[in-house]
């Protein structure tokens, strides 16, 4: 960016509240935010500035490419979505498109965005419920952890699989891991 003759850097931020403090000392342009922050993440951030500031611009950079990961960047308030791979011209062109108040998404993240708005949400208890899911934890298990009935957990696991288009837990899980719902690390 320093290279740049129309790009000024304002900061740069160690984790999600310091980006938090330097947006409401400079106000810039475009915020370039990292998904994974130490802290509160990328998508956490971008919503407590959104909400504080409606107009801000803020660009989500990040190594996960699944379709929930952008889906709630997006939520959150990112005009584009790019990932961390990205050569340095398109990075620049993203900060300048989302600048001018334009979204910015390459072609390939672009898609998963289309998929992911095809595909019905899970409610927050699914969602809790397929981490349990994901961790290999068996119906009774999950039922101890989220303080619910064996019929309960049963009928989010059948609303999953369904919301997710998987015929059993083992997809489920899978699935939950490439789309971006659960991160193993």
């Amino acid at each position: 960016i320093s290279h740049e003759a129309d790009l000024v850097m304002a900061g740069e931020a160690a984790n999600g509240d310091h980006a938090l403090r330097l947006y409401r000392e400079f106000q810039p342009d475009v915020v370039t935010m990292d998904y994974s922050l130490p802290g509160a993440s990328g998508v956490e951030v971008t919503a407590r500035i959104r909400s504080e500031f409606p107009k801000a611009r803020i660009l989500m950079l990040s190594v996960y490419e699944g379709e929930e990961d952008i889906w709630q960047a997006i939520q959150a308030g990112a005009m584009g979505y790019v990932p961390k791979s990205i050569e340095i011209s398109e990075l620049l062109d993203a900060i300048r498109q989302v600048a001018a108040g334009q979204p910015y998404f390459p072609p390939q993240i672009a898609q998963r965005l289309a998929d992911r708005r095809a595909r019905e949400s899970l409610t927050t208890r699914e969602s809790q419920v397929l981490r349990g899911i994901v961790a290999g934890r068996c119906n009774k298990e999950i039922m101890a952890d989220l303080h619910l009935s064996e019929g309960t957990v049963k009928l989010h696991v059948s609303n999953i699989l369904a919301k997710l288009q998987v015929l059993d837990r083992t997809q489920a899980a899978i699935q939950a891991v490439r789309t971006g719902i659960v991160h193993l690390d």
